[in-house]
């Protein structure tokens, strides 16, 4: 069996595609793993991207590398505690980092003591759909509706979004340009309690992903009006993206895993043949496929690469828009 590959050099640029064959079970049993214990650090809360993502993944990746996993939630900083307990470990494979857009932004934005250029890149596992959505009583049922509202009435629609360094606080900076609209953006600690204001009213739409929204979702008590994707979701074929509502706005949002910097190759080569053969594994398959998440392997010799183009990419979003200077 294989797995598609995908390595793109921007965050909206065309992808390279590539195979890399799976490992089996029986494999990855040859080499024990150094530690039987290893953590996995976030800094999102729980219920955000990031713990659902690590949580459902380590119910299914210990088996295929021999190892317990411990989900851990270090908060704080819009990451920057998580990435100063990273820098400061032991890179002996005993403790990672769930990786998204967020980290990169909050070591532009915020200059921490330790960013994401004092981890190590390990392997990419998802593309993560950006969403936008609203709770059932809410009058609009595009995205579309929603920009001519805030247009017609200035400030009166209020936009949710998780931490201020988020790729989806990021988006709504595009969006704005992109319509002309001038709204609220109120940012949470995570997507959990993004999901809590859209439903209690305080924002009227929020910006996320869908294995945040499941239960709600399934439950009919939240809807989703737009996907900032090239082509329509196969588990929602009836919402539409937003370049068919006649916004020109795609995102693409990355879930992997990092760690201290020198890892051993053995720790590396673990790594890369688990999350292959994760992926593969049809219980964890259906869950990501249910959760609309994109299988997006990239393996460590290319990761750092695309982490760092993405971080450039971010650098010349912030200045063009006026968010950092040169």
């Amino acid at each position: 069996m294989r797995i598609r590959r995908r390595v793109f050099t921007a965050a909206l640029g065309a992808a390279v595609v590539a195979t890399a064959t799976l490992g089996s079970a029986d494999v990855l049993a040859q080499a024990k793993y150094p530690h039987e214990t290893v953590s996995l650090i976030t800094h999102s809360k729980a219920g955000g991207g990031t713990d659902v993502f690590l949580r459902e993944m380590v119910k299914h990746l210990g088996k295929h590398m021999g190892v317990n996993f411990v989900v851990e939630n270090v908060r704080g900083g819009s990451g920057a505690k998580a990435m100063a307990k990273l820098a400061t470990s032991a890179a002996d494979g005993s403790i990672f980092y769930g990786t998204t857009p967020t980290f990169i932004n909050t070591s532009i934005l915020s200059k921490p003591k330790y960013g994401y250029k004092d981890l190590e890149g390990m392997v990419n596992v998802f593309l993560d759909p950006q969403i936008v959505y609203v709770r059932k009583a809410s009058p609009f049922s595009t995205l579309r509706e929603a920009v001519d509202a805030a247009k017609a009435k200035p400030g009166s629609i209020k936009f949710g979004v998780t931490t201020p360094g988020s790729l989806d606080r990021q988006v709504m900076e595009k969006l704005k340009a992109l319509t002309g609209i001038e709204v609220p953006i109120i940012t949470h600690d995570g997507g959990g309690e993004l999901l809590i204001s859209v439903l209690n009213g305080t924002v009227d739409l929020g910006v996320g992903e869908v294995q945040e929204l499941r239960g709600q979702l399934d439950a009919g008590e939240v809807r989703i009006i737009a996907t900032y994707t090239k082509a329509r979701l196969d588990n929602f074929p009836e919402v539409m993206t937003a370049r068919e509502q006649g916004i020109d706005l795609v995102v693409n949002k990355f879930r992997g895993i990092a760690g201290p910097k020198g890892q051993p190759p053995e720790v590396v080569a673990a790594w890369e043949k688990g999350i292959q053969a994760v992926l593969a594994d049809p219980d964890f398959k259906a869950w990501y496929e249910g959760s609309s998440l994109v299988a997006y392997f990239i393996p460590h010799a290319e990761y750092d690469g695309f982490l760092e183009a993405f971080a450039e990419d971010q650098r010349q979003f912030f200045t063009k828009y006026g968010i950092t200077k040169d």
